[in-house]
């Protein structure tokens, strides 16, 4: 004969509220748990954001004062090489001295130039580098907080 299971595990009798309101709670208090946490995460992230846009705000503020000063350098140079090489000029004599004169200027500017752009674009890759420090360091950062996570 056939026996009549009296537990039936999905009969409205085997459902304890207790239970399922205690499961609830932890529930609850574990996603208010990780949103606080993930809103303490944020709030750092966005901090030090914060940090990292006015450090490379300053450093590109720097940057441009040390390119400016370094432009006015060789304008000053420039300057003071023309007039020198006009003066030269008010006191040739012949027209081979003037040839010479012109050419040797002509060769020491261009040489100059060469050395004024080699030092320009030093000084703009070292800028560069100083910009971006400050962000890459802090994507290493947050890199390294989502690997530890």
């Amino acid at each position: 004969m056939a026996t009549i299971k009296t537990d039936d595990v999905f009969s409205i009798a085997s459902f304890d509220p207790s239970k399922f309101a205690e499961s609830f709670r932890d529930f609850a208090e574990k996603g208010a748990q990780q949103s606080k946490d993930a809103y303490a995460k944020l709030k750092t992230a966005g901090e030090e954001a914060g940090k990292t846009l006015e450090a490379t705000v300053q450093t590109a503020q720097a940057g441009s004062v040390e390119l400016g000063l370094k432009a006015i350098d060789i304008l000053r140079v420039n300057s003071e090489n023309s007039l020198s090489h006009f003066e030269a000029l008010l006191g040739v004599k012949s027209p081979a001295e003037f040839f010479e004169l012109q050419t040797s200027f002509i060769r020491k500017q261009a040489e100059l130039t060469v050395e004024q752009a080699k030092s320009i674009q030093e000084t703009t890759k070292q800028v560069a580098e100083k910009l971006a420090k400050p962000s890459k360091d802090a994507a290493e950062k947050a890199m390294a907080s989502f690997k530890v996570a």
